[in-house]
């Protein structure tokens, strides 16, 4: 995987360099999902992962759609890395992140500590722990475990609560908030 910290004169790239003097743009709704109020024309997610030490800053929305590269790129970065397969990365969770992120106004990239499993995988991880749903919405690419160094797990959890868009769980205890874009509801302490 290639590290997104270095520059080039792609399209990404100028795009990307576009974005970043246009993260201020007017704000809009999300026609599709509500949860993106005050977010403006730009979306970004950053991001890296102590397991593979892999790290992903892109923009993956400009003005109403997604880029597919980008997309493929955080569905690749989101991988379940005990088996190296991939899932495509249901964009309604790429979005609750970065919308709690911009809330956190913070500079730091998110730790992802979990984003797409396998089945075997989540069976593994649930015969560890009795926080591991058995039809976890990590199998469906709908979920992330994300953890930032700046922020506790209560400010990162009111955030992502704020947004209204899915499921949201507190691991006070193990340090993350979980994020997924399935029904609205929360968990935790």
């Amino acid at each position: 995987m290639t590290n997104h910290s270095t520059l080039s004169f792609t399209r990404r790239g100028l795009l990307g360099a576009f974005a970043a003097t246009a993260v201020a743009a007017a704000p809009t709704c999300s026609s599709a999902f509500g949860l993106l109020r005050g977010a403006g024309d730009v979306r970004r997610i950053r991001m890296y992962s102590g397991r593979t030490g892999e790290s992903i800053d892109t923009i993956y929305w400009i003005e109403g759609k997604y880029i597919p590269e980008a997309m493929n790129e955080i569905t690749y970065f989101m991988r379940d890395w005990r088996s190296d397969a991939t899932r495509t990365i249901d964009a309604r969770t790429i979005d609750i992140a970065a919308a709690a992120h911009r809330l956190l106004d913070v500079g730091e990239p998110y730790m992802l500590l979990s984003g797409y499993r396998t089945p075997q995988t989540n069976a593994l991880l649930r015969s560890r722990s009795r926080g591991v749903a058995k039809n976890s919405l990590h199998m469906s690419a709908q979920a992330a475990d994300l953890r930032l160094r700046s922020r506790s797990v209560s400010q990162m959890f009111r955030a992502a609560a704020a947004c209204e868009a899915g499921g949201v769980g507190k691991y006070s205890r193990s340090n993350f908030v979980h994020m997924d874009c399935g029904p609205v509801r929360s968990w935790g302490s």
